[in-house]
């Protein structure tokens, strides 16, 4: 029987990922961490048949010794907690290459918006793509500025015949999640709601920055095929320094998004005007806990290659664009600004 550990379970990628993966393989022996009971049982909910261990991140041994047990460790929780990719694994050490433990670990495409943020070029586009075949080298040896690469580090440099690793690095996610808990994505969704509380829509700079999507559905097939390929004894997907996999699903331009966002905001009412106004650096990042900037004003652009051309991996999620006004009206709804139907139907 095969061994999955599991961190995020609760979280937007994790619990869509572990959705996709525990319907597709009821058989898989489940363990997820989480860090109480409350989060357990909305786990539980959904898949009853889960072992739960109880902790976070910080518990380093815990960590291990679920990693050793397992025989593949999704980790989907944080891509910036050095502690817990370093725990993980030191417990995948103890498998052997006879018996080689699998880590498939979350990264992000923020790791390339190095360049911009070391050049302070936020709002203007940028021509420079990579690609995750021929220029893979680029992106596993890029700066230690860049976001992200302290634990991509730790993972690619901890791989060896007794532990195979991945690393798979989504751009900006999007689309309803499956799981338990947090179903909500971050970068769009933000900017609707900042849009929404301000009372017009925005851009960083002159809005030209290009950024890559993907439909979190289609992220979460990327995992199951990984995991597939696992416990298949690696089968034909590449590990170690070959394992690094983009997952994307085409590009946008942020400035285009936001004047999608204004058409559909003014479209229900819920601002006076379609304008779309050009924040500063500085008044980006008081909106977005000190990184708006960097989440809607850098360049992210990305080539999923490897997944296509190894697993077989087709995208095919909705545009990010045709579901703006879905995802307006959900934000909306989370302020208060416009009513659900349950509320509708309750006369409140």
């Amino acid at each position: 029987m095969t061994r999955l550990f599991v961190t995020g379970a609760t979280g937007y990628i994790g619990g869509d990922a572990l959705s996709a993966i525990a319907n597709a393989h009821p058989e898989y022996d489940i363990t997820c961490l989480v860090r109480s009971s409350a989060k357990g049982a909305k786990v539980a909910v959904q898949y009853p048949k889960v072992r739960f261990v109880y902790g976070n991140l910080d518990h380093s041994d815990l960590l291990a010794e679920e990693a050793a047990r397992a025989d593949i460790v999704c980790h989907f929780a944080d891509a910036d907690h050095p502690g817990s990719a370093a725990a993980l694994m030191k417990g995948l050490q103890k498998h052997t290459p006879m018996s080689p433990g699998y880590m498939i670990h979350t990264s992000g495409t923020g790791i390339l918006t190095v360049d911009d943020m070391q050049r302070s070029t936020y709002g203007a586009s940028a021509e420079k793509v990579y690609d995750d075949w021929d220029g893979l080298g680029v992106v596993t040896s890029l700066t230690d500025a860049a976001l992200h690469r302290d634990v991509d580090k730790i993972v690619l440099e901890g791989s060896s015949n007794a532990v195979k690793t991945a690393i798979v690095c989504p751009p900006t996610i999007y689309g309803p999640g499956r799981g338990p808990d947090n179903t909500r994505s971050n970068q769009v969704y933000n900017m609707a709601m900042q849009t929404l509380k301000m009372g017009h829509a925005f851009q960083v700079g002159e809005g030209k920055s290009i950024w890559c999507e993907i439909h979190v559905h289609d992220l979460s097939n990327l995992y199951l095929a990984l995991v597939e390929q696992a416990a298949s004894c690696g089968g034909s997907a590449t590990w170690g320094t070959e394992g690094y996999y983009f997952a994307e699903n085409g590009e946008f331009v942020w400035g285009d998004i936001a004047k999608t966002i204004a058409e559909s905001a003014h479209k229900e009412g819920l601002i006076k005007d379609k304008e779309v106004k050009s924040l500063s650096v500085e008044d980006a990042n008081a909106l977005m806990m000190g990184i708006g900037a960097i989440l809607w004003g850098t360049n992210s652009r990305s080539k999923a290659v490897r997944a296509r051309k190894l697993l077989g991996w087709t995208p095919s999620g909705r545009p990010l664009k045709e579901m703006i006004p879905e995802i307006v009206e959900g934000e909306a709804k989370a302020l208060g600004l416009i009513k659900g139907h349950a509320a509708q139907a309750a006369g409140v």
